[in-house]
């Protein structure tokens, strides 16, 4: 069931699959459909409550210019700690995708009682800009596709879309499936209002943009090893994005945590995967 929440003074997008008396287990993405529909119903038939959002400026939550945000990364995680105050939830399994495994990771460095278990997925331990020495950077290909990218009408759907398949390929593993992430993204397109500034809406939506202008804080990867919650890092081996040492740091500075490789992977949590990384959530929120 999808409806908008209020958290402090923005209103966010939300979506619950399950039994409310079930596991509940909060999915932090860019959008909610970082999460695909299909894996939040399979995670609840397997008796998880699970709830996914929109951050700000994406989705159908509150919007104002995700260019230049008026907000910071720890608004944000104050806003994942609403979405659990507006369903009730003093605490939840956390997830977090790519950026989202941020607001998971410093949730449960800043509030520790409200984070039951952490996975983080295709993330890093450090925020956007140049990252420490030892972490290894955005592979330069990448790096040179996003610098060069082709023009695109943002206010044409099928501009927009080829454009952002394009990307997902380039962020994808050897393994993309091109169908699948075509029809993800024409749902993200076909949810996300337009307002004043199409272009800015679909950026943010399909590529995170918000985050790069974020001012995101004191840094936070020295502290991974106070994080109490159990942890499963999974990180797809043939990531480009945030490449494969980022998970291994993460996995190797917080206590006790699990390291999940993902063959053939990206930033990506394609279908394909969902056989191994489903039952690995399920053993984490048990």
């Amino acid at each position: 069931m999808e409806r908008i929440i209020k958290a402090g003074d923005v209103e966010l997008c939300a979506e619950t699959f399950g039994d409310a008396a079930d596991a509940p287990i909060l999915l932090i993405g860019n959008s909610m459909l970082t999460w695909p529909g299909d894996l939040c119903a399979r995670l609840a038939a397997l008796r998880r409550f699970v709830i996914r959002y929109d951050l700000r400026d994406t989705g159908r939550s509150t919007s104002a210019d995700p260019e230049a945000p008026g907000y910071t990364l720890r608004d944000l995680v104050a806003d994942a700690a609403g979405v659990l105050d507006a369903h009730d939830l003093p605490s939840a399994h956390v997830a977090g995708f790519g950026p989202g495994g941020w607001i998971a990771q410093l949730l449960a460095l800043d509030d520790p009682g409200r984070v039951t278990t952490l996975t983080l997925i295709a993330t890093r331990p450090t925020a956007p800009g140049p990252s420490d020495p030892d972490l290894p950077e955005h592979a330069p290909e990448l790096m040179t596709h996003f610098m060069n990218m082709p023009k695109v009408d943002w206010t044409d759907r099928e501009s927009v879309v080829a454009f952002m398949v394009e990307n997902a390929r380039h962020l994808a593993g050897p393994a993309f499936d091109e169908a699948e992430a075509r029809a993800n993204i024409e749902l993200i397109y076909d949810r996300t209002p337009t307002g004043a500034d199409p272009g800015k809406a679909h950026r943010a939506n399909q590529m995170g943009t918000v985050f790069a202008a974020l001012d995101c804080g004191e840094r936070w990867r020295e502290r991974l090893p106070g994080i109490v919650a159990p942890t499963l890092v999974v990180h797809g081996e043939d990531d480009l994005f945030f490449p494969l040492g980022n998970g291994r740091a993460l996995a190797a500075e917080i206590p006790g945590a699990e390291l999940l490789t993902l063959p053939a992977t990206g930033s990506e949590l394609p279908r394909r995967t969902w056989d191994t990384v489903v039952p690995a959530i399920l053993r984490q929120t048990s």
